[in-house]
């Protein structure tokens, strides 16, 4: 099943649903019954400036499924990069983004998925590959409308001594799926897959991630952190796979959300499968509610009841957030939390 086929041919029967293991939750044939027509051309000009414009080199702006196809950064190049999925009507749209980085390059691809408020069905694929000692750091905004179907799917090709790190960041959708699959050659390549999806209403939210090791001496970290309240449903779905002969991996993959209310819902499947003998792996999942406690200590110091469960629950996605190495770009994403978990 494949969403993209589904957009060209506008058969629902194409689009992936309850039936397909790794889509349960997130049912995409249950909820579209006809494929929306194709999207209308957008003139970008008038379009709003993006979330991270002004810290860029280069501003990319894919609008409606058109526009700029392809980032390549040469051997040894630096550069930063802004690149806009821009979602507007009630239409359907797919594109594909190609991202080449030579040997010792350096990427920051500043990544926003902009939706309004139409309930339009979008699916982006992005396939990344990556030359020795390359480095690539990938921070996404997702801010997708209420009635927006979104699916963005990431393929990305590690070579070695390459290092990967990417936070990828989510107020949901009607449904809403960030996917990442990582192909590891060991070598002493370094990756970091990191989440905050923070959801309210009746907002979805899928973050799914498939990593696999397929030499000696790879590295990854996850972390993954949200907040859920109202009717609200995340989905974490991580899954690292450590392939046989593929000694001395350290791969460590963590998932905690916080639910704020008795009708919200998190699904959670981290998963670990090990065919290698001399390895370090571990994974954890927690889901719970906020310290009671705290909350009772910040109300004993004259703190208002919501914002101590916003500065509790600010305190909590911060872990995440730091880890981002873009420091303007970490500014902007800390003011986007702010906002959501005070909104």
């Amino acid at each position: 099943m494949s969403v993209v086929s589904a957009i060209r041919t506008r058969d629902a029967a194409e689009l992936p649903g309850k039936r397909d293991e790794a889509w349960r939750w997130t049912d995409l044939r249950g909820l579209i019954r006809q494929v929306p027509a194709p999207s209308d051309e957008l003139d970008v000009s008038a379009l709003p400036a993006g979330p991270f414009d002004a810290l860029a080199d280069e501003v990319l702006v894919v609008a409606n499924g058109r526009g700029a196809a392809h980032i390549g950064v040469e051997p040894g190049e630096s550069k930063v990069v802004a690149l806009r999925i821009v979602s507007r009507g009630d239409g359907a749209h797919a594109a594909r983004i190609s991202v080449d980085v030579e040997v010792a390059g350096r990427l920051t691809i500043l990544e926003s998925y902009e939706g309004d408020a139409d309930g339009y069905l979008s699916q982006t694929g992005l396939m990344l590959s990556m030359g020795k000692d390359a480095a690539v750091e990938r921070i996404v905004l997702a801010s997708d409308g209420a009635e927006g179907v979104t699916v963005s799917q990431a393929e990305v090709d590690l070579a070695p001594g390459a290092s990967f790190a990417q936070s990828v960041l989510t107020s949901g959708a009607r449904r809403q799926r960030l996917e990442t699959v990582v192909r590891h050659p060991g070598g002493h390549a370094d990756l970091r897959l990191d989440g905050v999806y923070l959801l309210a209403d009746k907002r979805h939210a899928d973050l799914t991630t498939a990593v696999t090791h397929q030499a000696v001496d790879g590295t990854t970290q996850q972390l993954t952190k949200g907040v859920v309240r109202d009717q609200a449903r995340a989905v974490f779905q991580g899954k690292i796979v450590v392939a046989e002969g593929a000694d001395r991996t350290d791969a460590r993959m963590g998932h905690h959300a916080l639910i704020l209310s008795d009708r919200a819902e998190v699904d959670a499947k981290p998963e670990l499968e090990i065919y290698a003998d001399d390895v370090s792996c571990a994974h954890g999942n927690t889901v719970g509610a906020l310290d009671e406690d705290a909350l009772f200590y910040a109300r004993q110091r004259g703190m208002p009841e919501d914002e101590a469960r916003a500065l509790l629950t600010e305190a909590f996605i911060g872990e995440v957030v730091d880890r981002i190495g873009h420091e303007p770009a970490r500014d902007i994403v800390r003011a986007w939390v702010g906002d959501r978990l005070r909104g």
